[in-house]
Parts: structure tokens; sequence; C-alpha cells
């Protein structure tokens, strides 16, 4: 090797030597601070932030995080200087630690039971295998009393036109100017009495008047439909939602029937929950 590459090379060298090497990522739990004999590390910055509210959350980086920080060395050297936790303390964190525990492991049930499989078999037993929901077309007259809903079903019955019975008489504003037309509807779209009524009579009947917490109707169904079954996407967030509750719920019941529970309260009076003076030392 000539001197001048030799030169080049140690050169080199010294400056692959001078780059100290890259630290490690840091984690969760990396120490950001030390009070006394206590750390505070990432992980409990990070759940302090996960709590705050949202206008907090949208302060800038470095702000926030030296405010965290600060937080949390603030609560940590007072935490040191307040001896024993008093009893309202301690039954405090007992009851805090097993509702995060159990809220933490009920969130992570749900996360495994929904796949793509879950949510298709859920869609195909409610809008696929099931018998297909009904809907319904109908126009209503709305009014105050039993006796002038009798009186305009009598009407009715000798011929006479339910539109304009409607537009007369209905305190329904909204669908008086329609005739009484309700257009198309569900079930569980309708208070339960004029749903009932509707699932009872066929199409062009008029029911005998139906009392609900508006008032009195004369209901008049003109058709029926199946209803339309949805797109996967356009219920996928409901469905969603249903896998979760339904393997949060039935996690609950396994653990509830395999765990031995013994109940004791045979005796206790049921207000004693209500007073707080019971948690003094």
């Amino acid at each position: 090797m000539s001197a001048r590459m030799s030169t080049i090379a140690g050169a080199a060298l010294a400056l692959c030597l001078a780059v100290p090497a890259q630290a490690d990522e840091p984690t969760a739990d990396t120490v950001v601070a030390r009070v006394n004999d206590t750390e505070i590390t990432l992980g409990h910055m990070i759940i302090v932030a996960q709590r705050l509210p949202e206008q907090f959350q949208q302060l800038p980086d470095e702000q926030l995080f030296d405010g965290i920080l600060d937080q949390l060395v603030e609560q940590t050297a007072l935490a040191d200087t307040a001896g024993e936790p008093d009893r309202r303390t301690r039954i405090l964190l007992e009851t805090t630690q097993r509702e995060l525990i159990a809220n933490s492991l009920l969130s992570r049930t749900a996360d495994a039971a929904l796949d793509d499989e879950a949510l298709e078999a859920a869609y195909a037993a409610r809008y696929l295998d099931a018998e297909p929901e009904q809907e319904f077309s109908a126009a209503h007259i709305l009014v105050e009393t039993e006796e002038l809903a009798e009186e305009l079903r009598a009407e009715l019955a000798e011929g006479a036109d339910f539109a304009e019975l409607a537009q007369e008489h209905s305190q329904d504003p909204g669908s008086a100017a329609e005739g009484g037309n309700l257009g198309w509807f569900g079930p569980g779209m309708m208070v339960e009495p004029f749903e009932q009524a509707v699932m009872d009579l066929e199409p062009g009947e008029v029911s005998d008047p139906v009392e609900t917490q508006f008032g009195w109707h004369l209901i008049r169904l003109d058709e029926t439909r199946d209803a339309e079954v949805p797109e996967l996407d356009a219920v996928r967030d409901e469905l969603t939602r249903e896998v979760r509750e339904q393997a949060v719920f039935a996690h609950i019941q396994e653990v509830r029937e395999a765990a031995d529970i013994e109940l004791m309260v045979e005796g206790i009076d049921r207000g004693l929950f209500r007073d707080p003076s019971l948690l003094d030392d």
C-alpha cells in the first residue's frame, strides 16, 4: 500500500471510530426521571397523555412532554412524603386496579374476536339467513280525542276521502299536508302501539282508533315490502359493535361460571354503600 493510500485508510478508520454507536430506541421502560428512588418512565408519560382531555392533546409535543413530566415529578415527590395510604385511598387503589385489569382484558377479548370471518358470519346471520324484515307504507290522521277519531272513522266507512280528512283534521303537520302519508318505515321506527296496529292491518285497511302519547290515530296501511338487504360495508360499524359486545358478554359469563363466588350480604343494609363516612379511618 502506498503512503498516500495508507494515510487515506487511516483517516477513514479514525472517522468511523469517532462516530458514536447509535443508542437503542427508547421504549416504555426508558427512564426519563428519577425522584428519590422512584423511576419515572416513558411508559408512565404515555399513560398520562392518553388520559388527557382533547384540548391538551393539541399542544406542541415539547410543551406537552415537559408538562406531563413535571406533573409526574411533582406527584412522585408528593407520594414519597405521604406515608402509608389511608383506608379510602387503599380501597380506591384496589378498586381502580381491578377495573383497569378487567377493562384491559375485555378490550383484548373484543379485539381478538373481531376479524373478517366474524363480521361476515354476523352479517349472514342478521341479513342473509334470517327472514327479511317487513317495511310498511302507511298514512294516518292524528287527533286529540277518541271521540273525534271515531267520528272520522265513521266518515271513512261512508266513503270519505282519507287524504282530505287528514289535511283537514290531522294534528301531525308533517304528514297532514301529504294527506297523512308517512312514507316507508320499518320495525322500531314508530312507537309500539302504532307499529303493532300497522302490523295487524292488511293493505287498504284502516285501523280503529289507536292511542299513543301523541294522541289518537286512524291508520291506513297502503303497502308492505321486504326490506332491502344492505351491503356489508354499510352496516360494518354496527356489526363490529355487535361482534365485540357478544365476545365480551360471552367471556364474562364464562369467567363467572368458572369462578368460586360466594355472596355474604345477609343482614347488611342495602343502603350502606351510600355512606362515605365508612371509608374514614
